[in-house]
């Protein structure tokens, strides 16, 4: 082919593009959204928000767990005083048996939940930030 035919009539012209590819361009460790919290962008705040909605999200639902069984016991320990007769012994044995038996392990399960969700909050966000 020369040089002196129409352009339509010559073949496209190839080239070939080298450098290095563009995730290997950013510097190790770099991840987009650490780059939109360190900056305190939009995006970065709507991040931050995100999780801790999800951290008051746990924390609400394990209180609330929490006072609904601390909040119950009053009512629990006024059965044995209805079911016995004023002669009898005092229901403290019984008052000891709910809170050792039923109140301090479930609270341990609640506390032990809340634990575990709350890290598992964070791992979900150190993920989204470190994109992995």
């Amino acid at each position: 082919m020369s040089a002196d035919q129409p352009p339509s009539a010559r073949p496209p012209r190839r080239e070939t593009v080298t450098g290095v590819p563009r995730s290997a361009r950013r510097p190790p460790g770099h991840a987009p959204a650490r780059s939109e919290i360190t900056e305190q962008t939009t995006l970065g705040a709507t991040y931050v928000r995100s999780l801790m909605r999800s951290q008051l999200r746990t924390a609400l639902i394990s209180l609330g767990a929490l006072v609904l069984l601390v909040g119950s016991l009053p009512l629990l320990f006024s059965l044995p005083e209805v079911f016995t007769a004023s002669d009898l012994p005092s229901p403290a044995p019984f008052v000891w048996a709910v809170l050792g038996v039923v109140v301090y392990p479930v609270m341990w399960l609640i506390a032990r939940w809340y634990v575990r969700r709350a890290e598992r909050n964070e791992r979900a966000f150190s993920k989204l930030v470190e994109g992995r």
